[in-house]
């Protein structure tokens, strides 16, 4: 059976870029413009994974996520910011969000955790690979059994790294996906981050790439 996905967005050319894209993947999807079409459309329709704005006019996607939540706790919800916050991220995780997405949206990002969220009512949210064990549905990982302690933006990068195992990505490439075309902070941030992961890491998975970034591996 088709799995039916609700989009709420009111950037009407972002909306029609990402339901295009959802289709040719095989998913139906239901656009909102709004706060209230999307609780309308929500409750009106077998819906199986909800894709909210938090900037959305008459009512915004806070609302609309309190409002879902009130009558059903297991449809999965990603909520798309433009602030990259961890405030937003953090209060999204207090009213049972399951993932978020900081815009401008990598789609290939947005992929990922829609599947990755699907996948978890068939208990196959865990990408194993040996010794070290995501859970994308509790955003746990593990190393040799030991809970590692990520921010939301280390998670975030690692399972980027992740989901491309094997590419060489560019410091630019990573800031565009993760940060946004307008990030205008330094470039060496990239380097600060991926320090720290790696420590966290032992060391181990990712590798500098001379002359052009960083790749994952899995020995």
């Amino acid at each position: 059976m088709d799995k039916r996905i609700l989009l709420a967005e009111d950037d009407w050319k972002l909306r029609r870029i990402a339901s295009d894209f959802l289709k040719k993947e095989g998913y139906i999807v239901v656009e909102a413009e709004d706060g209230e079409q999307a609780i309308e459309f929500f409750f009106n329709n077998k819906i199986d994974l909800v894709i909210l704005d938090i900037m959305m006019p008459k009512l915004n996607g806070w609302d609309v996520c309190r409002e879902i939540r009130s009558e059903q706790i297991n449809v999965p919800i990603i909520m798309l910011t433009a602030k990259g916050d961890e405030d937003d991220i953090l209060k999204g995780y207090r009213l049972k969000t399951d993932e978020y997405v900081t815009k401008p949206v990598s789609l290939k990002i947005l992929m990922a955790k829609i599947k990755a969220l699907l996948r978890r009512n068939n208990n196959d949210s865990i990408i194993d690979m040996g010794k070290l064990v995501i859970n994308d549905s509790s955003h746990v990982v593990t190393l040799d059994g030991e809970i590692l302690e990520l921010s939301p933006r280390e998670y975030e990068m690692l399972l980027y790294f992740v989901i491309n195992r094997g590419i060489a990505l560019s410091r630019e490439k990573i800031i565009t996906t993760l940060w946004g075309y307008d990030y205008e902070g330094d470039r060496r941030a990239v380097d600060s981050q991926i320090k720290r992961i790696r420590k966290k890491l032992g060391g181990e998975y990712i590798e500098t790439v001379r002359g052009v970034g960083y790749k994952f591996e899995v020995s």
